[in-house]
C-alpha cells in the first residue's frame, strides 16, 4: 500500500470513528437531523480531500463540527425563518466529551424508527452514524447509488416528520425502541458476517461496524440485551477466519480449522454474556450468545455439547419462537437424537419456510446423515438454485455433486 493510499485510509478510519459524535453535536446545536446529516456529510468529504494532503488537524471532531456547523448557517441564513432559532440554539452550552456514547445511542434510536423499515433504517443508521458514504453503502448492498440515495432521502424525511427532540426516547418508549434498534444492528451484522446475495460470502466492513455500534450502545446503556447481542457478535465473528478455505469457498462448521477461530474475541465474549446472564434478565441475545459460546467451547466437532444445545433452543424458542429458530431446533434435534427426528420437526415447520434455501440445505443435511443420498442429491441441488449467495451456491452445487459420484 503506498503512502498516500495508506494517509487516505487513516482518515477514513478517523472519520467513520467521528462521525456520530459530529452529527450529534451538530443535531443538538441546530435541531434539524435532515439538514445536519447533510452538512455533515459535506464536512467529511471536505476532509477526506484536504486531510491526506494538508494534514490530519489537532481537534479532528472540533473540525468538522465547525465546518458543518458553518454549513447550517448559511442555510439558515438564507431562510428567515429559521435566524430566530439559529441565535436561540448558539448559546446553548456543547456537551462534554464524555457525552458521545449516549450521543451516539440517541442516535441509533433516531435512526432506527419504527415507523421505518429494516433496509431503510439499516441504510440510515450505517450513513449516519457509522459514517460510510451512500456509495459505500449501496455497494455493499448490491444496489445501484441512485437508488440507495432515494432510500436514505425517504428515510431521512420519515424521522424529520417525526419532529422527535434529540436525545434518548422517553422511559415508557425505550423497551420497544431498543429492541428495534438492536434488531437493525443485528441486520447489519449478519449481512456482513453471511451476505444473503452476491459474489462475496462475508463482507466484513458491515458485521466490523455493527460490533463497534453495539459496544457504544453498551457503554451508553448497559441493559443484559444490549451486552447480550455484543456477546453474540463477537463469539459469531469469532468463526470468520475459518469459514472459507484458501479460495474463498465456504467450510461448514464441522469441517473447519477450529485453530484459526479467534480465541481472544471467544474469551471476550463469553466474559460479557457471563456479566449479562448474571443480571438476572435473559432475552433471546443472550440464549443465541450461549448457544455460540457452546460451539466455540467446542475443540473438535465431536466435542460439541448437542445436548446443551438442543436445551437452550428449546429456550429460545418459548422466548422468541420463529421459523428459523425452530430449523436450528431441529438440527441440534438431529445431532442429539439422530436425524430422523430432526426430519420430523423439520416437516411440522416447512409450511413457514417454504421455498426458502435453508429449508431444503438443512434437509439435504440431515437425509445425508440418515443414508439418504438420493433423497439429499436432490435437496442440495434445489437449496442452490434458490440461494442468492454465490458462494453458498457453489458449496451447495458441490455437496449435490459429491453425493451423485461427480467431482467436488
Amino acid at each position: 500500500m503506498t503512502a498516500a493510499r495508506r494517509a487516505r485510509r487513516d482518515v477514513e478510519d478517523l472519520l467513520r470513528e467521528a462521525a456520530p459524535r459530529v452529527l450529534a453535536a451538530v443535531v443538538r446545536r441546530f435541531g434539524d437531523f435532515a439538514d445536519s446529516e447533510d452538512a455533515v456529510q459535506e464536512a467529511m468529504i471536505d476532509a477526506t480531500r484536504q486531510w491526506p494532503a494538508e494534514g490530519t488537524p489537532e481537534s479532528p471532531v472540533g473540525w468538522l463540527v465547525a465546518v458543518a456547523s458553518r454549513r447550517m448557517t448559511d442555510r439558515i441564513r438564507a431562510d428567515s425563518a429559521r435566524r430566530a432559532r439559529e441565535e436561540r440554539l448558539a448559546g446553548e452550552p456543547r456537551p462534554g466529551p464524555g457525552a458521545a456514547a449516549d450521543d451516539t445511542l440517541a442516535l441509533i434510536f433516531m435512526c432506527c424508527r419504527p415507523e421505518l423499515s429494516p433496509p431503510s433504517a439499516i441504510a440510515l443508521t450505517l450513513r449516519a452514524v457509522g459514517g460510510l458514504t451512500t456509495a459505500e453503502i449501496a455497494a455493499a448492498f448490491l444496489v445501484p447509488e441512485t437508488t440507495m440515495g432515494r432510500r436514505i432521502a425517504r428515510a431521512k424525511k420519515t424521522v424529520a416528520a417525526a419532529a422527535e427532540p434529540f436525545g434518548l426516547p422517553a422511559p415508557e418508549e425505550r423497551a420497544e425502541r431498543l429492541r428495534a434498534a438492536l434488531g437493525v444492528l443485528y441486520l447489519i451484522f449478519n449481512e456482513g458476517y453471511a451476505a444473503s446475495e452476491g459474489p462475496e460470502l462475508a463482507r466484513t466492513e458491515l458485521s466490523g461496524e455493527a460490533i463497534r455500534l453495539t459496544r457504544i450502545a453498551r457503554l451508553a446503556l448497559p441493559e443484559p440485551e444490549v451486552g447480550g447481542l455484543l456477546a453474540l457478535m463477537l463469539l459469531t465473528d469469532a468463526r470468520r477466519p475459518a469459514r472459507t478455505d484458501g479460495r474463498g469457498e465456504l467450510v461448514p462448521l464441522d469441517r473447519q480449522d477450529r485453530s484459526l477461530w479467534d480465541a481472544g474475541a471467544i474469551a471476550e465474549g463469553g466474559r460479557i454474556l457471563a456479566e449479562e446472564i448474571a443480571k438476572g434478565a435473559v432475552g433471546p441475545y443472550q440464549l443465541q450468545a450461549a448457544i455460540a459460546l457452546a460451539h466455540d467451547r467446542a475443540r473438535r466437532p465431536e466435542d460439541t455439547d448437542w445436548g446443551e444445545i438442543l436445551a437452550l433452543y428449546g429456550l429460545l424458542e418459548q422466548v422468541s419462537p420463529g421459523p428459523m429458530v425452530a430449523l436450528n431446533r431441529a438440527v441440534a434435534t438431529a445431532m442429539a437424537e439422530g436425524p430422523d427426528a430432526g426430519l420430523v420437526l423439520l416437516a411440522e415447520v416447512e409450511p413457514r419456510l417454504a421455498g426458502h434455501h435453508r429449508l431444503h440445505a438443512v434437509r439435504a443435511h440431515l437425509l445425508e446423515l440418515a443414508g439418504d443420498g438420493r433423497g439429499a442429491h436432490a435437496e442440495y441441488s434445489r437449496a442452490a438454485e434458490l440461494t442468492a449467495s454465490l458462494p453458498e451456491r457453489r458449496y451447495l452445487t458441490r455437496r449435490a455433486a459429491l453425493l451423485a459420484g461427480g467431482e467436488a
